[in-house]
């Protein structure tokens, strides 16, 4: 059996080694990670628990040429890191110093067969020289450098997971190159699973003031798809006055810091007040009273203030200010206008501030949000387990991550789509299967 050898480098959950692994395999071929690079210590423990490693190194930046082993192929999700270069004299082709750059001298040193990078979708506009180009100066750099200088036959392309059967919709870029051909990256079937194909079922639910009020207010089956947050609006999103967090308010009560949500973000009302527009402003109560009629309107919006649904504070105005590096802007209150009444905004720690619908299909998972999202079961609201993470990114049952709770999320919510991988990699593998000969490849043959 052929063995191919590759180095993960980012490796974080070992995501783009799974799905490399599985399509090699399937295709005859013993796979071997010569070395793997990482450097947080929470990650490596996940590492050293799924897979066998024989050359665990960490900081990319600090591991010579001459230290890593020859290898087939390169996978990498490297951070996307701003071109700093660009600016400066040597233009946006400069990638030094850079986490690319390190894939760069790499491949440019070892000359391996191939390579996988994955990156944020938003790698293919960034840093944009004109708004009509289909993509930005950061990966012309990146293409030109595989391909005009290295001389790989290279491709990429936007890969969204909800369509390889996983119930998360997270689109990432993908970037491929061999040295014999341009791998074809299009796929023509596409798979829709509901979140509840992945849950669990039967687990501890949340027992808090925080949920008591929440089924006060609603039924579970309205609850779902809604966002729970004070500093945006629309028909999916649940404000805390809806459920009297702060207080219970009455209906009017509501009704008036739904329009005043609404008003208070309205442009004419900044040259009413004499300051430039700024998005949610004070206003004072004449200026309410002018979309709000009611006898007693000051006494509702008192209460407001009181129970911590409102402020009454000055409207703010913008400073300008000129300093060695440019001009800087910021808001101050400005105490020459009268105060008004403004909505209490900010990250607010609510427990949840998304309830999933089964039905459905999960948000792109982010580290720092991954906690505060919660699925219904058992008759009430729980939070995801990390099994469901896992699922989530199609990660297999025998997976485990042996670290705390925040340090697993924080994992999964920079990991891969292993299905996706195993996508772009079969693609990749059966090149490498059609041109390989013993004789021409750096492949061990076993």
């Amino acid at each position: 059996m052929p063995k191919v050898k590759f180095i993960d480098l980012f490796a974080g959950l070992g995501g783009i080694r799974l799905g490399f692994e599985k399509s090699f395999t399937e295709l005859g071929f013993e796979t071997e990670c010569v070395m793997t690079s990482e450097i947080k210590p929470y990650a490596v423990q996940t590492l050293s628990t799924n897979f066998n490693h024989d050359y665990f190194v960490g900081d990319i930046f600090k591991v010579e040429n001459e230290q890593i082993p020859d290898f087939d192929f390169l996978l990498g999700g490297f951070p996307c890191q701003a071109f700093s270069a660009a600016g400066n004299r040597h233009g946006f082709a400069e990638t030094r110093g850079t986490l690319f750059f390190e894939i760069e001298r790499i491949l440019r040193d070892k000359n391996p067969y191939g390579f996988i990078l994955e990156n944020v979708e938003g790698l293919v506009k960034h840093d944009l020289e004109n708004k009509n180009d289909k993509i930005g100066r950061t990966l012309s750099t990146i293409l030109y450098k595989l391909k005009d200088e290295l001389g790989y036959n290279v491709t990429w392309k936007v890969l969204d997971s909800i369509d390889f059967g996983l119930p998360q919709s997270r689109k990432r870029i993908f970037i491929v190159g061999t040295k014999d051909e341009t791998a074809k990256l299009n796929f023509s079937t596409k798979q829709f699973k509901p979140l509840k194909t992945i849950l669990e079922k039967g687990l501890e639910t949340i027992k808090s003031d925080f949920t008591e009020k929440l089924f006060k207010h609603f039924e579970m089956e309205d609850l779902y798809g809604k966002s729970i947050k004070d500093k945006r609006g629309g028909d999916n999103n649940i404000h805390s006055w809806d459920i009297g967090i702060k207080g219970e308010v009455s209906d009017e009560q509501i009704n008036l810091l739904n329009k005043l949500f609404k008003e208070r973000r309205k442009k004419h009302w900044a040259e009413k007040i004499g300051i430039d527009w700024m998005d949610g402003m004070a206003l004072t109560l004449k200026q309410i009273s002018t979309f709000h009629k009611s006898d007693n309107l000051k006494v509702l919006l008192d209460d407001l203030v009181k129970k911590g649904y409102l402020r009454f504070e000055h409207p703010k105005k913008l400073v300008r200010e000129e300093t060695e590096n440019g001009e800087k802007k910021y808001r101050v209150f400005d105490e020459t206008k009268p105060k008004g009444y403004n909505i209490v905004t900010g990250k607010l720690s609510f427990e949840i501030n998304k309830i999933l619908n089964p039905d459905d299909i999960a948000p792109t998972l982010v580290a720092t949000d991954v906690s505060r999202l919660a699925v219904p079961d058992n008759g009430g609201l729980r939070r995801l387990t990390i099994r469901e993470g896992l699922r989530l990114f199609g990660y297999p049952e025998w997976y485990e991550i042996p670290v705390k709770e925040t340090e697993a999320f924080d994992l999964l919510g920079n990991t891969v789509a292993v299905p996706v991988v195993e996508h772009v990699a079969s693609q990749v593998a059966q090149i490498f299967k059609a041109n390989y000969q013993v004789k021409d490849l750096p492949v061990e043959a076993v």
